[in-house]
């Protein structure tokens, strides 16, 4: 071999030693794949600013869309895409699912027992059937529990302190969208007798018209009180019955500040923002490799008040100086 072809060689034997290190430093970072489930309208500027929260507090934890995370969404606001897109997602096969609602959480545990599941917005996640119990899981899905179920006495005195002269109260709830119902108005059972209330629990469905039948229906007989539970058809139908509950002049107590913000009377729930900030915690935790079956579920610990005064004096109604000073937002 001549020196010129030994030389030649020498050096290409020297690059292609250096090209395993060449390409590893130019590999951009693994990205995780998170597929979310999501059982609120999409179009919705409150839901978008909660999951924007959501993105915003992964990127505080080392996490950045495009660099080394993926997020799909999906919408699945009425409970029978549920199924459906539940199998989109867990075909995707990410590397954790995110999901919103007691009934996407319930279609993704019956598909999935090993892609990790965080949810949030879950009423009864043990007696669902999600989770063993709070402090230790089991199985592949934890995350943030909804609601204890004496919040619906919060909600009944709520209503009972607005307009002292109330009898009567009725529950509003999809059974088909909401198959935890029972753990709510067995609660409100519990509690309406020490108010001096009668409970009515008509279900409704996801059907406009037959909303309207049941909410006039339960209008006929005066010194009632609606309370909305929660419930994913309610949020759908919230115009509706909003309006129905001004042009029967029945005061209303919702869980969600949305029923309040759309002219609703008032509204004690969660602080969603602060919910979603909290499962991308949840989220960093499990892409990190921490166990569903070893993060305890955490319960609902911020809740926020909201009082729409503009309602309040259309439906005649004086707003209590304990419930003002309680307030966290006043709609003027």
């Amino acid at each position: 071999m001549s020196d010129m072809k030994r030389r030649d060689f020498i050096t290409l034997i020297g690059g292609a030693a250096a090209w395993p290190l060449a390409t590893r430093a130019q590999q951009p970072e693994r990205i995780r794949h998170i597929g979310a489930l999501v059982g609120l309208p999409e179009n919705d500027p409150e839901v978008k600013a909660w999951l924007a929260g959501f993105e915003q507090t992964l990127t505080r934890l080392g996490w950045s869309l495009g660099r080394n995370l993926r997020i799909d969404y999906r919408y699945s606001p009425a409970a029978f895409r549920v199924r459906e897109l539940a199998e989109e997602t867990v075909a995707a096969k990410p590397d954790m699912i995110l999901t919103y609602s007691t009934p996407s959480s319930i279609a993704l545990q019956r598909m999935s027992s090993t892609i990790p599941i965080v949810f949030l917005g879950v009423s009864d996640p043990i007696g669902s059937g999600l989770i063993a119990s709070l402090a230790r899981p089991g199985g592949n899905l934890t995350g943030l529990m909804l609601y204890d179920a004496t919040v619906v006495s919060k909600w009944l005195s709520m209503l009972k302190e607005i307009a002292p002269g109330l009898k009567r109260a009725a529950l509003l709830i999809n059974p088909k969208s909401a198959p935890y119902y029972r753990y709510f108005v067995n609660a409100a059972e519990e509690a309406a007798p020490s108010l001096g209330l009668q409970l009515v629990f008509d279900p409704i469905e996801n059907d406009a018209a037959q909303i309207e039948r049941v909410i006039e229906s339960f209008a006929r007989v005066p010194d009632g009180g609606l309370v909305v539970l929660p419930d994913s058809t309610p949020q759908i139908h919230r115009d509706i019955i909003v309006a129905l509950a001004a042009r029967h002049r029945l005061p209303a107590v919702y869980n969600f500040r949305i029923f309040a913000t759309a002219g609703g009377l008032m509204s004690y729930g969660l602080s969603w923002p602060n919910e979603f900030r909290m499962a991308a915690v949840y989220a960093d935790r499990v892409l990190r490799g921490d166990k569903p079956a070893d993060l305890p579920v955490q319960a609902a610990t911020k809740f926020e008040t909201i009082l729409n005064l503009k309602t309040a004096r259309a439906l005649g109604f004086a707003v209590p100086g304990g419930l003002l000073v309680a307030a966290d937002e006043v709609i003027e």
